[in-house]
C-alpha cells in the first residue's frame, strides 16, 4: 500500500489543509475509500499516522496496517477501503490525484 505508485500523467486535483487531532475529519477516522480513478496521497508532517486498508466495505478486521511517520508519505489506491488514527501530536493533509479534472466530482466515499 504504501508505495503504490501513482501514474506518471496524473495531476494533483485537490489539496487538504493540514489536519490535526482537533480539526481532522471524521470521516476520515471510520470506514471510506477514495472515488473511481483517484489516488490518495497521505503526507505526514508531524507525529505519525497509522493506514488500515480493508479488502472490502463490510470488513471490519484490516487486511494490512501500515504506519506513516513524520516526513514520510503513503498512497492509497482508488476505490480502497480503509479508515486512520492519529497521534496526539499528528499534522498531515492529503492529495488527491487524478488522470482527468475532477473538480466537481466527489474525491472519496463514506460507508453509507
Amino acid at each position: 500500500m504504501s508505495h503504490l505508485r501513482i501514474p506518471a500523467d496524473w495531476t494533483i486535483q485537490r489539496s487538504t489543509p493540514f489536519f490535526t487531532k482537533q480539526t481532522v475529519p471524521a470521516a476520515l477516522l471510520s470506514h471510506h475509500n477514495t472515488a473511481e480513478g483517484v489516488f490518495g496521497q497521505l503526507c505526514v508532517i508531524e507525529g505519525s499516522v497509522t493506514y488500515h486498508g480493508f479488502a472490502n466495505s463490510e470488513a471490519t478486521e484490516p487486511e494490512m496496517t501500515v504506519v506513516i511517520n513524520a516526513g514520510q508519505f503513503a498512497t492509497s489506491p482508488p476505490q480502497y477501503w480503509h479508515r486512520i488514527e492519529i497521534s496526539e501530536d499528528a499534522q498531515f493533509n492529503i492529495n488527491f490525484w487524478s488522470e482527468k479534472e475532477k473538480k466537481d466530482q466527489p474525491l472519496f466515499n463514506t460507508k453509507k
